[in-house]
């Protein structure tokens, strides 16, 4: 009778304890709670400790939420899960697979509530063998198949590269929702096996602007710039509205082919539906007109931008530096110094080349130095690049040379290319030829540098060496990369090579060359007969 009373007391003392638990509203409070949990000797009760790791989830204190469940001898199903979602949303998947682990050692069977955290914390490890065995305990214990557990798994084999597993968990969904359908698609996208993507999206009962946007994002990251302006044409035709995310996926390709006006489009769509106030927008957008040649509207955007980040920054450095505007590249620069944005490795490469083209000498040679001394940032190969660059322009071809030796990693086809193309313009053939050595080291295959070298033996006269180069070029079999260009009408971007007549009108344009070439030959003569006479 004394022992059901002392049960009895201790469990109205427990629901005691979670009404005044259910109005803790912040750490201090619970930890005062909790003073009094152990004082009534309660601290043991896996009702009350699961309360209270919740409410330690809420405030994000792990460190206190595993305190309170070490102080559990017998923890059960319910205080696990609580730790194990607690652990999961902060990421410490480590932690989730070893209390699921310590479950199983418990004979402590997992249920529905258990498996989502455990496999979402399985994904973000990448681990696909334990992704395999988790997904087997899933029917071993036999828990009931649902569609949060099933698009988990989805996602679980996503984001550990197994796509063909992924696939086997789409097929035998009970429920497909859209969700379920990107899921499958973006695993696809991940791969680069956008020939398989695109036939799973053609297939989609349902397309969310996020289906539309991870196709155009896949072909762009994947270097297929036709095939995303087209896949973004034919979402606008569907009425489809882009979101911000979208005209980011999109406007690398802008950049890439020069097509300004769906460049401009998309610039006066951001505006009138606020998407400027996307900072990774933005610096798409400066980066799309300096690079299309309208270093003005590149201005506009970064001067009307509500926040700045070092990528802003360094893409308006670098644009004005590739403009020629050495002087507003500098001045820009020291705008950004007086900011608490730090520059970064770009942000340096964008003043050097603005030094180098410019051929501030003194400003580079600073620049250079503050990068280690102000800024602790060790210069890579493409500072040295810059370096090498403006020295030879500013006509220290043997500095250049000495630098090049004293480089702490090996010099790459850049920067022997740097050297040669300043010797050109200095007329330093016998530097020419050294770093044409290394040139020949490095791309020996390359018609280029061949070319290069035999235009500054001309430029000097010696037309020993040209010959000689011209025969080198006769006894090797050399590979050009062949020319590419593009050009947009009405909206749409047409990319050429040079040699390609795959085209449905290379005909016409063939026609055009041929004509223009023969109007040229004509003038060419008509000149020729006038200063003869």
């Amino acid at each position: 009778m004394a022992a059901s009373s002392g049960i009895l007391s201790l469990k109205i003392l427990e629901n005691m304890f979670m009404t005044i638990l259910h109005s803790c509203k912040n750490m201090g409070t619970l930890k005062k709670i909790h003073s009094q949990i152990i004082k009534f000797s309660l601290s043991e009760s896996s009702y009350l400790v699961t309360k209270m790791v919740n409410i330690c989830d809420e405030h994000e204190q792990v460190g206190y939420a595993k305190l309170l469940f070490k102080e559990v001898s017998e923890p059960n199903i319910y205080l696990y899960n609580a730790l194990i979602r607690t652990h999961t949303r902060r990421h410490l998947n480590l932690f989730t697979v070893y209390l699921y682990k310590q479950m199983l050692k418990k004979a402590i069977f997992p249920d529905n509530f258990t498996y989502p955290f455990v496999i979402r914390s399985c994904g973000g490890l990448s681990g696909l063998h334990l992704s395999k065995q988790v997904h087997g305990h899933v029917f071993k214990f036999g828990v009931q198949s649902n569609t949060v557990i099933e698009s988990s798994l989805l996602d679980m084999y996503v984001k550990c590269d197994g796509i063909d597993d992924g696939h086997k968990v789409f097929d035998e969904m009970i429920q497909r929702d859209v969700i379920s359908w990107n899921g499958l698609l973006y695993g696809y996208i991940k791969l680069g096996q956008m020939k398989r993507a695109r036939q799973l999206f053609d297939e989609m009962p349902e397309k969310s602007v996020v289906s539309w946007t991870a196709m155009v994002s896949g072909y762009t990251r994947n270097g297929s710039n036709t095939d995303a302006l087209q896949m973004f044409h034919m979402m606008q035709q569907a009425g489809v509205k882009p979101d911000w995310i979208s005209l980011l996926s999109v406007l690398p390709v802008c950049t890439q082919l020069g097509a300004l006006e769906l460049g401009k489009w998309i610039h006066f769509y951001a505006e009138k539906n606020g998407f400027l106030q996307k900072t990774s927008l933005c610096n798409a957008l400066i980066e799309m007109y300096a690079k299309s040649g309208n270093i003005n509207q590149a201005w506009q955007v970064f001067d009307n931008m509500l926040e700045k980040d070092v990528i802003s920054w360094s893409t308006m450095v670098c644009g004005l530096a590739s403009h020629g505007k050495a002087r507003e590249a500098i001045r820009l620069f020291k705008e950004m110094q007086k900011t608490t944005t730090k520059p970064n490795e770009i942000t340096f490469v964008g003043l050097l080349s603005a030094c180098a083209h410019a051929g501030f000498l003194e400003d580079g040679l600073r620049y250079f130095n503050s990068m280690t001394t102000d800024y602790n940032l060790d210069p890579g190969i493409e500072h040295y690049g810059c370096l090498v660059d403006l020295l030879g322009r500013t006509g220290c071809l043997v500095q250049a040379l000495e630098l090049i030796k004293t480089l702490p990693m090996k010099p790459d086809s850049a920067i022997w290319g740097s050297l040669l193309s300043s010797c050109r313009m200095k007329g330093n053939a016998a530097m020419a030829v050294i770093a044409m050595e290394h040139l020949l080291e490095l791309e020996p295959e390359d018609a280029g540098n061949y070319v290069l070298l035999s235009n500054i033996y001309a430029d000097l006269g010696r037309w020993d060496g040209v010959s000689r180069v011209r025969k080198l070029i006769r006894g090797k079999i050399m590979s050009k990369k062949p020319g590419c260009s593009a050009i947009e009408v009405d909206n749409v971007v047409e990319e050429f090579m040079s040699g390609d007549k795959s085209k449905p009108f290379s005909g016409e344009v063939y026609s055009i060359l041929q004509l223009l070439a023969s109007h040229q030959t004509t003038s060419e003569i008509i000149a020729g007969e006038v200063l003869d006479f």
